[in-house]
């Protein structure tokens, strides 16, 4: 199983680690990574790679869970899959149906809270990046507001049509598809998940609606521990994977 965070995530934030160890102790060879454009440094917690966060763009997004894969196929992680499960969170899920419609080695694919439109979470500061080039974004968790430039505008205005347009990929995904979303996701509303069902194959997608859970199920970063509504999205996604990644 390989494992996406999303914008303004890292591999590390909130329930990242707590996912990782219950689906490695379901047995699976679990991988959870950065993205090069994550903006978090060597200690895996602070935002201090700035001019990787604001030059980050989707298409590079893309590249780097490609080299990721490959690692997991030729040995690098001491693995040698032929196919692998995709999980990704927010922008990290569209990212991984992005893949998975594109790669028949994915045998299985859980989305939570996924946009089903890239340019969602940097809408409220798009004409500010036409404008001027440049944008802040605040992490609502420390107050710290983090630099975007034009580039990832840029990036979905050459490709959103095209090879960056999630809901175009849905209809494309081969793989089981385990659509997870709250229904009160103060980030991502809940539509997402539904306008990717409805783009999905009808006999390989679920479509699971957490009553009143948020963008993150409840969870925080620093990790607090575990609730009822994360509870019922790591039980479904690890039965999920159970289920489809042989």
């Amino acid at each position: 199983m390989v494992v996406c965070h999303g914008l303004k995530g890292f591999k590390d934030w909130g329930f990242f680690p707590y996912v990782v160890e219950r689906l490695a102790r379901a047995g699976f060879a679990v991988v959870s990574f950065n993205f090069s454009g994550s903006g978090v440094g060597e200690d895996g917690q602070t935002f201090d790679e700035l001019e990787r966060f604001a030059r980050n763009t989707y298409s590079k997004e893309l590249q780097d869970l490609h080299i990721v894969l490959d690692a997991v196929t030729n040995g690098t992680f001491g693995l040698e899959a032929s196919a692998y499960g995709l999980i990704g969170h927010s922008l990290g899920g569209g990212i991984a149906t992005l893949r998975a419609a594109q790669d028949e080695r994915v045998r299985a694919l859980v989305t939570w809270a996924a946009v089903a439109r890239l340019g969602r979470l940097i809408a409220p500061v798009t004409d500010e990046l036409r404008r001027t080039g440049k944008s802040r974004i605040l992490n609502q968790r420390t107050g710290q507001e983090l630099p975007l430039e034009r580039d990832i505008l840029d990036d979905l205005d050459a490709h959103g049509a095209t090879a960056l347009n999630v809901l175009q990929a849905a209809g494309r995904v081969r793989a089981p598809w385990l659509i997870v979303h709250g229904t009160a996701d103060e980030s991502v509303p809940w539509g997402d998940g539904r306008d990717l069902r409805k783009a999905a194959r009808d006999d390989a997608t679920d479509l699971f609606l957490v009553d009143g859970a948020g963008h993150t199920f409840g969870a925080r970063h620093p990790w607090a521990g575990s609730n009822p509504a994360l509870e019922q999205v790591v039980s479904r996604t690890v039965d999920w994977c159970a289920r489809h990644v042989a």
